[in-house]
């Protein structure tokens, strides 16, 4: 059976994101380890980008000239500012978890979650949902235009052999 595009995304601290060796460390992982570039997601919450615009921004388009994609993990938990959507060079938000609990109960939940999606389509950025639980959850997801999940709906967290069983690897 062909095998599915499978993407490794890595939770990065703010520390470590402006650590002045880090992209280097990327460079030389993805070298060392045979991993695609372009199979790399490095996830940094809101937070990272509250301090340091301008070197968040080297970073970024750093790892981008890498082929590395960069997310915002928790989107709508922290300082959200259309500011960075609209300025930094990211690849995908991650809609946070807390929005998507109450998706099919709390208007004011589907509301936030369709307008970060709209934005984000707009700003041809890929819109991923954490925490999705139920089937439910997921079709109204794909129903606002977001297509990118994840949570116990799919799977609890797996040991890496019952993970390449999962994934037909």
């Amino acid at each position: 059976a062909p095998h599915r595009p499978l993407s490794l995304a890595v939770n990065v601290s703010p520390h470590q994101f402006r650590h002045a060796e880090f992209v280097p460390c990327v460079a030389e992982a993805i070298h060392e380890f045979g991993v695609p570039a372009d199979a790399l997601v490095v996830e940094i919450t809101e937070g990272t980008m509250l301090d340091s615009i301008d070197l968040i921004i080297d970073r970024m388009r750093h790892l981008k000239a890498l082929g590395v994609a960069v997310s915002v993990d928790d989107f709508g938990t922290g300082y959200s500012s259309l500011y960075y959507l609209k300025n930094l060079p990211l690849d995908e938000i991650k809609i946070d978890q807390s929005y998507i609990r109450d998706l099919l109960d709390d208007a004011n939940d589907a509301a936030i979650v369709e307008s970060i999606i709209a934005i984000a389509r707009n700003l041809q950025l890929r819109t991923v949902a954490e925490g999705v639980e139920t089937l439910a959850q997921a079709e109204a997801l794909r129903a606002m235009g977001c297509t990118l999940h994840q949570g116990y709906f799919y799977s609890r967290p797996l040991p890496l052999a019952d993970f390449e069983d999962f994934a037909g690897i």
